[in-house]
């Protein structure tokens, strides 16, 4: 079963707003196995767990048990994930929620919605039911929380409180910090519910929010779908490798061993799942490295030095041979060529 993965956005976000609280980063980094470089990008993605371990040490070192409440409503999901933005951009409210959907997996990857949408919708006598389908919610109630929080408290912020929620429900017990929800939520809350689910008027699902201009919806939903394809691509097991190579490409720490550990495989076990999608890991290795080479010499502009650097070549000329052999010509010939450009 593939690990599920969260946005290393999404990570940093809890990060800094567990730090701005009162914890410490190193013990955050250290509890959590989450290197500041794995935050440096983003969309790279961090394992699920790790991401579990994080809000729960954040909890403890800012003595706040309703941290994933205090997370949603005060970290806007623009500080998130770029992905979201695009359903903010619709012309309805309920055509927003269908490409949040559509988009969510980006932010964060959940259990047991399979192809379909993590959010379902019920209309009917002038309400909808907003239910979270995710699979075993009261593994990590935490993220039931931040993500109705955050649901409740961004559409104040863009809407107005037109008052349009009704009730909150959710499965898990009525905590210690009840009174959290009340502030926050305003409306009646369902504890030990049967689903997680919000209650709102349906007349909230016509309401039109604030839209970017079309150029920017253009590039944003552009970028959303290349990395929602990125993502359904490192359900295989050369994508797995990729996206855990990529990071430590720098560092030296590229190798096979490293990888299987880190997938919780041995090294004949990955060698026998990369050989039957026709692949070698000398062949990822290789092949992410050129596609990589040829990102950032021409989209991100870096010298020849530095993206020998970080894909890991001991010196410059090392992989200027290599560049030659992926593609006939020197790194040097394409930076001129850009510069000249």
């Amino acid at each position: 079963m593939r690990e599920l993965t969260v946005a290393a956005g999404a990570v940093r976000a809890l990060m800094e707003f567990a730090i701005a609280r009162g914890a410490s980063r190193e013990t955050l980094a250290a509890r959590s196995c989450i290197a500041p470089m794995d935050l440096r990008d983003r969309d790279h993605r961090i394992p699920f767990a790790k991401y579990v371990t994080l809000m729960r040490a954040g909890q403890e070192l800012c003595r706040d048990p309703a941290l994933a409440l205090h997370f949603g409503e005060s970290v806007p999901v623009s500080e998130i994930s770029v992905a979201h933005l695009v359903g903010a951009s619709s012309e309805t409210m309920a055509e927003g929620l269908a490409l949040i959907n559509r988009y969510a997996p980006l932010t964060i990857e959940v259990d047991g919605v399979g192809s379909g949408d993590r959010f379902a919708f019920e209309r009917g006598d002038g309400e909808v039911w907003i239910i979270d389908r995710r699979e075993n919610p009261n593994d990590f109630p935490e993220l039931t929380e931040s993500s109705f929080a955050r649901m409740i408290c961004t559409g104040r912020r863009m809407m107005g409180d037109k008052s349009m929620l009704k009730e909150v429900h959710v499965t898990h017990a009525e905590p210690s910090y009840r009174a959290e929800y009340d502030r926050i939520f305003r409306v009646p809350v369902v504890f030990r519910s049967h689903r997680n689910a919000l209650l709102a008027d349906d007349s909230w699902m016509n309401l039109t929010p604030p839209s970017p201009s079309p150029p920017v919806l253009e590039v944003l939903t552009a970028h959303s779908e290349a990395l929602l394809e990125k993502l359904e691509s490192s359900k295989s097991t050369r994508g797995r490798v990729e996206s855990l190579l990529t990071p430590l490409l720098h560092t030296g720490g590229a190798t096979m061993g490293a990888i299987a550990s880190e997938m919780g495989l041995s090294r004949q076990s990955l060698f026998r799942r990369l050989k039957a999608e026709g692949v070698t890991f000398e062949k990822v290795l290789d092949g992410l490295r050129h596609s990589l080479a040829l990102r950032h010499l021409n989209g991100d502009g870096l010298s020849v030095k530095e993206t020998a650097f970080r894909l890991g070549f001991s010196e410059p000329a090392s992989f200027s041979r290599a560049f030659k052999r992926w593609t006939g010509t020197s790194p040097q010939s394409v930076q001129r060529k850009n510069q000249s450009s």
